[in-house]
């Protein structure tokens, strides 16, 4: 009874519209109810009226819940207003449309940029798992960082897709509250945002071990999901369609035995899961890797320099080696 009075309190506090009065009153009206429910359980007595009434109202919370739809048309905000397509792909040339390409000064200032690119992916060479912690060591947004013989990188981003003027909520996700988006982006855009503009703390992990052909997969698997999202909406949910197990999802897709972990929920220790698993730089302990990898401070120092994605990278382990082709 109380898991199901709390996922109702939910629903009514980030789906039911009106201004926020309304939800309190509502929220008040409903927590009283399910507290009258629970004493009459508790005399036995929640046949005569508390108990089917409460039951009525779980099952037309579960057809509310059910009828919720997510929107492809919403006001939404600058950095997620456009949705990645996947122009033409044919095995090798892939063609782009809406990479982001933003300059940020600040949360509000910013240039918009969405630009269409080329890219071959005979000349993959790298895969960084980037991982950018805002709400203490727990939680952590994952990102995946393709980079190319020419230098250039594609970071992959799975968010949701922010109405403008709304901001996330951990517990919001629980509950229909958002779409999800795909993001395709540059490095100075999608990291530094995070590193110099949010103030968020980011860590850089090369990815190792992976052949050209599961590198490709990899990427071809996230333009599967960038498909299936510019063709239909989704919803985002903070435990089964979030940033982390997006990754597990499509990893799974070109190495089919990897385990379920805790690590998939807890996504800030998504990196020593990785580590685990052994794809990350081997023979250098955790605590290494993590050190070295903290990119944070690099890239402040690098600000908008053009080489920004070469100068996060010094001294994380594995980046120096000769990629595997």
């Amino acid at each position: 009874m109380l898991a199901a009075a709390l996922w109702v309190a939910g629903l009514l506090a980030y789906q039911l519209p009106g201004p926020g009065w309304i939800k309190g009153v509502a929220l008040l009206a409903w927590g009283g109810f399910a507290l009258a429910t629970a004493v009459a359980v508790g005399r036995a007595r929640a046949g005569r009226w508390p108990g089917p009434i409460f039951l009525a109202m779980l099952v037309l919370c579960g057809v509310w819940w059910l009828l919720l739809s997510p929107s492809q048309d919403r006001v939404w905000a600058d950095d997620v207003a456009q949705r990645l397509k996947v122009v033409d792909f044919d095995g090798t040339r892939v063609v782009l449309d809406n990479v982001r390409n933003f300059t940020w000064r600040s949360e509000d200032d910013h240039d918009v940029r969405w630009e269409r690119r080329e890219y071959d992916l005979d000349q993959l060479r790298s895969a960084d798992l980037v991982m950018s912690y805002w709400m203490g060591p727990l939680i952590a947004h994952t990102l995946v960082s393709f980079g190319f013989a020419d230098g250039r990188q594609l970071v992959f981003s799975l968010e949701i897709r922010k109405e403008r003027g709304e901001s996330f909520s951990a517990l919001g996700g629980f509950f229909r509250k958002f779409e999800m988006t795909l993001v395709a982006a540059e490095e100075t855009d999608i990291v530094r945002v995070r590193s110099n503009v949010r103030g968020e703390d980011v860590y850089l992990y090369r990815l190792k071990g992976m052949t050209l052909e599961q590198l490709k997969g990899l990427f071809v698997s996230y333009l599967g999901e960038a498909r299936r999202l510019d063709a239909a909406p989704a919803f985002y949910n903070t435990l089964t369609s979030n940033c982390t197990t997006i990754v597990y999802e499509l990893a799974k897709q070109i190495a089919p035995g990897l385990p379920l972990d805790y690590r998939l929920l807890v996504s800030g220790y998504f990196a020593e899961y990785a580590r685990d698993l052994g794809v990350l730089t081997p023979d250098v302990d955790f605590a290494t890797l993590k050190a070295r990898g903290r990119i944070t401070d690099r890239a402040r120092a690098a600000g908008d320099d053009p080489r920004f994605s070469a100068l996060i990278r010094q001294g994380v382990p594995g980046i120096d080696a000769e990629p595997q082709r």
